[in-house]
């Protein structure tokens, strides 16, 4: 048999890639387009910042809440520090302490070519450890998100957002499923000068189950002990779909998730960013960590 000069080119790609530990735990497409391993530090992930004009008091209040990432040693009171998954740091999201709070990073990119991208992350999540039980129903829920537009050439003018997220808990009730997030809440004006409108799209309002989508994940026995989840989520860009999510050993049917889709906005092209966000359920913080995460394309 004779290889080509792309299955060549595949065949060396992924050798390489299977001999370095910290990119062969990810599965990425051809272009690495980034790899964050946040023991090096915040790897351009930051708070997401509501839109203003004049005063910070113009921003919406789900995007007041929230606050810095931080770099974390996954800190506890019994045994001193977890670590992440083969380093000392973390990257960790935190909310305030009120039910309902929700705390979200953002990494701000743009892209260069339209075709499927892959994000893969090893996340865990975990309320705050202040009390001498389980707490497993502590945290509402975790996910991500991305916000995605078009060049200013292109023919579709959408502001494209999948949303996915992962249902905890609710009331107090285990409830352990995926869900989507199809609809964004109304656009409200920012200022005086027509340049500026907002929307807090992480509502609670308007998430969709999941086909299929009841998971049960690992929550270890006592509140400090964490596992590390996989997650992994293709898009398209050029179609601007949702292709395949994935998480540990779990395949989910795609075929009836859909994306916020909204008119492009004037200011924002070629936009592609991602957000990773946590919330609780309790007067108690919830906490989302992320090791590290690989942002791949085939392109």
């Amino acid at each position: 048999m004779t290889l080509t000069e792309d299955s060549l080119e595949a065949a060396m790609m992924r050798a390489i890639r299977l001999s370095d530990p910290d990119l062969s735990r990810f599965d990425p497409l051809r272009r690495i387009i980034t790899h964050d391993d946040f023991s090096r530090g915040h790897c351009g992930w930051s708070q997401l910042v509501g839109n203003y004009e004049g005063s910070l008091d113009t921003m919406l209040p789900g995007y007041a809440q929230h606050t810095s990432a931080m770099l974390s040693t996954l800190g506890h009171w019994d045994a001193g520090s977890h670590g992440g998954f083969d380093s000392s740091y973390a990257l960790k999201i935190a909310t305030r302490p009120r039910p309902g709070a929700q705390n979200v990073a953002i990494k701000r990119l743009t892209t260069r070519d339209r075709g499927p991208i892959r994000f893969e992350a090893y996340v865990t999540f975990k309320p705050e450890a202040n009390e001498l039980k389980l707490s497993e129903t502590d945290v509402r829920s975790f996910g991500f998100l991305f916000d995605l537009q078009g060049g200013d050439t292109d023919g579709d003018m959408e502001r494209v957002m999948p949303h996915m997220r992962f249902l905890n808990a609710e009331n107090g009730k285990h409830v352990q499923k995926w869900q989507f997030k199809p609809e964004t809440t109304h656009f409200t004006p920012i200022g005086t000068e027509d340049k500026t409108a907002s929307h807090y799209h992480l509502a609670p309002e308007g998430w969709q189950d999941l086909p299929g989508g009841d998971q049960k994940l690992c929550y270890n026995e006592i509140p400090t002990k964490v596992n590390w989840t996989y997650i992994r989520f293709d898009f398209d860009l050029a179609t601007m779909k949702a292709l395949e999510f994935r998480c540990n050993d779990r395949t989910f049917d795609l075929s009836s998730f859909d994306s916020i889709r909204i008119p492009a906005m004037k200011n924002l092209w070629c936009m592609l960013n991602f957000c990773i966000f946590a919330e609780t359920d309790v007067a108690k913080r919830a906490f989302l960590y992320v090791d590290s995460l690989c942002i791949s394309g085939d392109f």
